[in-house]
């Protein structure tokens, strides 16, 4: 299975904390994949190499386009844990009908439902985060679920057409204040 991020590499996304848990899960057969580069490349490599994950974690860099990286993965994981409006990868990820693993930081539940549209995990607990991962590992039918909800509920969100309603009404709203 493949469980990844798509994500700046900055503290707040808490790849540090995926990384732990990725580290402590029971299924070694499974591979990490961080799309992303940023600040805190450096010590994300460090602890993929104190971790002793190298052979499991694919660091992909920064991809133009992450539609065919988001495809392959079976898992989408944002364990941020401050800085966070609607995160536009977890977005991504729900409507490309990913199961998705997250926190409840600052806006995030607008699009992840804990239980109906992703697992919400506590911020900054690796192992929470872990065994979350671990449950959509071995739970294929869970998966297909979270997924499927996880893009009607972000189609009717975020989706184009919902957004330019929500535009024309603001404009609306501005011009009517004038």
């Amino acid at each position: 299975p493949l469980v990844g991020i798509v994500a700046t590499l900055r503290s707040w996304k808490g790849h540090r904390f995926l990384l732990d848990a990725f580290a402590g899960l029971a299924r070694k057969d499974c591979v990490l994949v961080i799309v992303g580069d940023g600040p805190q490349r450096a010590n994300v490599e460090s602890q993929i190499a104190r971790l002793t994950i190298g052979d499991r974690v694919r660091m992909a860099g920064n991809q133009e386009d992450v539609l065919p990286w988001l495809h392959a993965l079976d898992i989408f994981a944002l364990p941020s844990y401050a800085n966070e409006g609607v995160p536009q990868g977890l977005v991504q990820a729900m409507l490309c009908g990913l199961p998705c693993v997250t926190t409840g930081v600052g806006s995030i539940g607008e699009a992840a439902v804990s239980g109906e549209t992703a697992l919400v995990v506590a911020p900054q607990d690796a192992e929470a985060l872990g065994q979350a991962l671990l449950g959509l590992i071995e739970a294929p039918a869970l998966r297909e679920q979270l997924g499927a909800a996880a893009r009607l509920h972000c189609e009717s969100r975020f989706g184009l057409e919902r957004m330019l309603d929500r535009m024309e009404e603001v404009f609306r709203n501005a011009i009517a204040a004038n």
